[in-house]
């Protein structure tokens, strides 16, 4: 067993991060990017150290482990320095004429502080290296806790992030519940926690002590909903192949599957059919193992209560911690398998059409994941419509997870906030409006000041709102906001080319005034939308 971190080393710890922080070293985009390179060499050399120690904890393959853990952080890191630059740079708002262009107002991105990066053991690598990655894309400093429940991965990054990492700004820390504990008494500007909704709350707790602002990323029971029109045998292999991978260990695994009365059975069918596809041969021995016996006791006590009946697997051995991926039908809403989040390879499956499917599923819990299996956009739109989610893959499952360039979190009791490349860099990020105000503003504001005069009212309410009393939802024009966009937007340039019109033509240059008006209305008419 590790020795975990003694209290005086995490005092420590997070001391040092305080005052390198404050400092203001995090600020410098060339430390950042210097950093950045260098969690990239920790993962690419050492690499099959993190596949070895996964393959211990986990008994995960080797394939698994360079695709979602090795690969994930590497293609995080490669992101994060592409757009680095892009990212940091100050935002112009739509302030104006006064405000934008004489005042000089813009958006600063300014790293919100020390932040703690609480991490969890079914892909510990990955969940632990990328919000770290775009903690110290953002300027912060950072504790990195990771799960104690794998041991061996905890170790090993315990060991070699003091060898690459600035020390000063980026600090490892380990321990168990008491440990985290005491961690969880300190303020920080931000935590990161990624695991079950349980701990959610205790750190969520912890964390409302000192108003510190959190990021969850937690899971529930993502539901699949396969509807009549669907491609029956596509979705019986992508949603056996999410209970197969890490052995159902994934947050974004398929829950439950809800299908179609016309097509349950050939559903059924299709699965155990992919389901002996994939463990043909050595595929027993390529499965992932469940990762301590208090999680294995866990599953096969929901199996052994359940009232379905098992259609497919069913094996199981503790002395392995291994659990044959399992189709269980005949379920309903009240089963044992739908009264938690399964997380393992367990798949109860019921008979219900799209309807009932999205009734229960809004009556419920919002998932992380959302899988909609249909071929008809009719019922996509319907159940998207009627559900909520953290996110939404159709015909496929957790796709949406890897999208470039878009936020990957939950709602409601499946998390909060959201990463992955700039969501991961906004989550750590505060935004500060900065304005430079000239001293001969006082000559048009000068009535702020006291003695008021009533006499100034006028110059700052606002009586004209643009839209009528009594109006009705009959009334309302959508796509308005659009035109008088592109009305104000070619408004502020069209004055800019007047005033340059001016200049020149005093010059005795060409354009002219009129030449240049006409101009603009051709362009104006142009953009309108018809």
């Amino acid at each position: 067993m590790s020795t975990y971190t003694d209290p005086e080393q995490i005092a420590t710890a997070y001391s040092t991060l305080q005052q390198t922080f404050k400092s203001g070293k995090t600020k410098s985009i060339a430390w950042r990017k210097w950093q950045l390179k260098q969690v990239w060499w920790m993962v690419a050399d050492n690499e099959e150290a993190m596949v070895r120690v996964l393959h211990s904890d986990l008994n995960r393959h080797d394939f698994e482990s360079y695709w979602l853990d090795v690969g994930g952080v590497k293609r995080d890191i490669l992101d994060h320095i592409k757009h680095l630059e892009t990212w940091t740079a100050d935002d112009i708002p739509d302030a104006g004429f006064l405000f934008g262009t004489l005042c000089g107002a813009r958006i600063r991105k300014e790293p919100l502080g020390v932040i703690l990066i609480l991490g969890t053991w079914n892909a510990p690598f990955v969940v632990t290296f990328a919000p770290m990655v775009a903690a110290i894309a953002a300027g912060c400093a950072v504790l990195v806790k990771p799960s104690e429940i794998t041991m061996a991965s905890q170790d090993l990054m315990a060991e070699i992030l003091p060898k690459y990492l600035d020390q000063e700004v980026i600090q490892i820390v380990t321990g168990g519940p008491k440990e985290t504990g005491l961690i969880l008494e300190r303020r920080f500007d931000s935590i990161f926690y990624t695991g079950s909704s349980k701990i959610a709350k205790f750190v969520s707790a912890a964390a409302a002590k000192h108003l510190t602002p959190t990021v969850l990323e937690l899971g529930g029971q993502a539901p699949c909903i396969v509807t009549g029109s669907a491609d029956i045998d596509s979705a019986a292999k992508r949603i056996m192949y999410s209970k197969f991978l890490n052995s159902g260990q994934i947050c974004l695994a398929a829950n439950h599957v809800f299908v179609d009365p016309s097509v349950h059975d050939k559903f059924v069918e299709r699965a155990t059919h992919w389901l002996g596809q994939f463990l043909k041969g050595d595929g027993k021995d390529q499965e992932t193992r469940i990762v301590n016996e208090r999680n294995y006791d866990r599953l096969v006590g929901l199996l052994n209560q359940s009232r379905g009946n098992i259609a497919y697997g069913g094996d199981k051995s503790r002395e392995d911690r291994y659990i044959q991926p399992t189709l269980v039908t005949n379920v309903n809403m009240q089963d044992s398998l739908m009264s938690e989040e399964i997380f393992g390879p367990l798949l109860p499956i019921m008979k219900m059409d799209y309807h009932q499917a999205c009734s229960l599923t809004s009556k419920g819990e919002h998932p992380l994941g959302l899988y909609i299996f249909s071929t008809s956009q009719a019922e996509i739109d319907e159940i998207l419509s009627k559900t909520n989610s953290g996110g939404v893959t159709i015909n496929d499952i957790m796709i949406h997870a890897g999208v470039p360039n878009t936020p990957f979190g939950g709602v409601g009791n499946s998390g909060t906030g959201a990463y992955h490349g700039r969501y991961g860099f906004d989550a750590f990020t505060h935004r500060r409006p900065v304005v430079c105000v000239p001293g001969w503003m006082d000559y048009l504001f000068g009535f702020r000041y006291p003695p008021y005069d009533k006499k100034h009212v006028s110059k700052i309410t606002i009586n004209n709102p643009g839209f009528k009393r009594g109006e009705g939802m009959e009334d309302q024009v959508i796509g308005e906001g659009k035109t008088v966009r592109v009305v104000v937007r070619m408004g502020k340039w069209a004055m800019i080319a007047v005033g340059l019109a001016l200049v020149d033509a005093r010059m005795g240059g060409r354009p002219r005034l009129l030449e240049v008006l006409m101009g603009w209305v051709d362009c104006l008419r142009s953009r309108l939308p018809m």
